[in-house]
């Protein structure tokens, strides 16, 4: 069932908004931050908040879910051996 499940729409179908957010998340982890607007970022800070926790993992089950959302290798890369690894102390809020 899908009761609280609500995301924000954006004006996009499924897709559209799936590769939108997946590509704002790719330019938060290469260049640490982005310009766009509040309802983005909101969305952006979710799932980047749910990466950055697969990423503490640090397991190949997690590089692989990893990369099914975020298809640049160089992000990716950059997630694991630089980000997560200064935030493994944090139990959550990130960004």
């Amino acid at each position: 069932m899908r009761h609280g499940k609500k995301t924000k729409k954006l004006g996009r179908t499924k897709s559209h908004r799936k590769a939108m957010l997946a590509n704002m998340t790719t330019s938060l982890f290469l260049y640490h931050v982005i310009k766009t607007t509040e309802t983005k970022a909101k969305e952006v800070k979710k799932l980047a908040d749910k990466l950055i926790t697969l990423a503490k993992r640090g397991d190949l089950h997690a590089h692989r879910q990893v990369y099914d959302v975020i298809k640049d290798r160089k992000s990716v890369k950059k997630l694991f051996d630089e980000i997560a690894p200064k935030l493994m102390d944090r139990e959550g809020g990130y960004t």
